[in-house]
């Protein structure tokens, strides 16, 4: 009876630890980068899929007008959270000869104002905010802590 306890234990630990899966996104190439959203004031608007990632409120994917900047984007997504890395903000854009990488330090942008540190949008984006090393810190210590608890349960229940 204790060794059945102690595996359903151990296995729901376990699953607790490092249940965390991560998925990936890769749009077919017959998808269009655009989305037509009609015809007013005798201009058609468009619609484009960015993404947005990371360190932020709400992270996911933000169908938004064709002309929406990357600071718009951002704030429909809820904003950077406070364990964010302003300084190196990742846009990954497709292309022909594959993934582009630009780099945004938005806390100089922050400091400065100057709009021309803040790219220009395109269909496909994807934003990436990564966090500071003060939050990979605090995943590592939860880690540690959850491995702590699942040490001290095995030891209780070899125990009894």
């Amino acid at each position: 009876m204790k060794k059945i306890l102690f595996a359903i234990l151990l296995i729901c630990i376990s699953l607790t630890l490092f249940g965390q899966a991560t998925m990936t996104f890769t749009p077919a190439s017959n998808i269009s980068a655009y989305t037509f959203d009609g015809i007013r004031s005798g201009v058609e608007k468009l619609k484009m899929n960015t993404y947005i990632l990371g360190q932020v409120a709400k992270p996911g994917l933000y169908v938004v007008p064709d002309d929406t900047d990357f600071l718009t984007l951002l704030a429909l997504a809820g904003g950077p959270r406070e364990d964010a890395k302003l300084s190196k903000i990742r846009i990954v854009r497709p292309s022909e000869q594959g993934e582009k990488v630009i780099w945004v330090n938005f806390k100089k942008y922050l400091e400065s104002g100057d709009p021309t540190l803040i790219p220009e949008m395109k269909p496909g984006d994807t934003i990436v905010v990564s966090g500071t090393i003060f939050y990979a810190f605090s995943r590592v210590a939860d880690f540690l802590s959850k491995a702590a608890i699942t040490l001290s349960v095995y030891n209780l229940v070899t125990g009894l």
